[in-house]
């Protein structure tokens, strides 16, 4: 075969297909919980369709990877049940730009989109906040104590900043973490039957289950804070 032929053919070949334990590798670092069991979890849901081997074996492409980053980064920031994110990613394969139920729009995310971790230094500075005040949340518990901080520990040391102008301090946030303690007791009840069984599979599905259930609840919230906003303007 002449080398110009040969050129074009390897330019014209396929790219490569990751195993699961590649796909694993490139998404762990962001989503350290997920798994094998995880993986074939929304293969049965139908959010994925990974290709086949002759043998079985499942195979991804960058395509496939990006869309399970989507996914993941949909349950963990915005805590949406799979029936919902289907949904969206049945409006992104049909070329719309959908937006969440909250209203924001979801963009691809990229492979540098992992969440960055602060320092407490960089947390009070990124947040506009000062040390007490980041230490009257960690006295209330609004602020799990660490010597490297996420997003959500930046979220809501911006929101104090922001209450604390209209005079709400932490410490009148106390009751927020018994609420939150109490919510996760009616989602560990309502998973008690899937937990009895110890299986990966049942693993994942608990962990679906329970992400559904939070969300479901914040509707709730939200909708219960909404009701009595309007009985106070009204």
């Amino acid at each position: 075969m002449p080398r110009a032929a040969t050129a074009a053919a390897r330019t014209a070949s396929p790219p490569a297909l990751l195993s699961i334990g590649q796909v694993l590798a490139r998404l762990n670092p962001e989503f350290p919980d997920l798994t094998p069991s995880k993986l074939r979890f929304l293969e049965e849901r139908q959010l994925i369709s990974p290709a086949r081997t002759e043998s079985g074996y499942r195979k991804f492409s960058v395509d496939d990877v990006e869309r399970l980053r989507l996914i993941l980064s949909m349950q963990r920031d915005h805590y949406l049940p799979l029936k919902v994110i289907r949904t969206h990613l049945d409006d992104l394969d049909a070329g719309r730009t959908p937006n969440l139920p909250a209203g924001t729009t979801v963009a691809r995310p990229s492979m540098l989109s992992a969440e960055r971790r602060y320092t407490r230094d960089e947390l009070v500075r990124e947040a506009g906040a000062n040390a007490m005040l980041l230490g009257d949340a960690v006295t209330a518990s609004l602020i799990v104590p660490s010597d490297l901080y996420g997003e959500d520990a930046l979220a809501v040391l911006r929101s104090l900043v922001e209450l604390q102008r209209t005079g709400i301090e932490p410490r009148h946030l106390r009751g927020f973490r018994a609420a939150a303690e109490r919510e996760l007791g009616l989602i560990e009840s309502a998973l008690i039957p899937v937990a009895r069984r110890k299986d990966a599979s049942s693993r994942a599905k608990a962990a679906e289950l329970a992400r559904e259930i939070a969300g479901q609840l914040e509707i709730v919230r939200s909708s219960l804070i909404r009701s009595a906003l309007t009985k106070l303007q009204s």
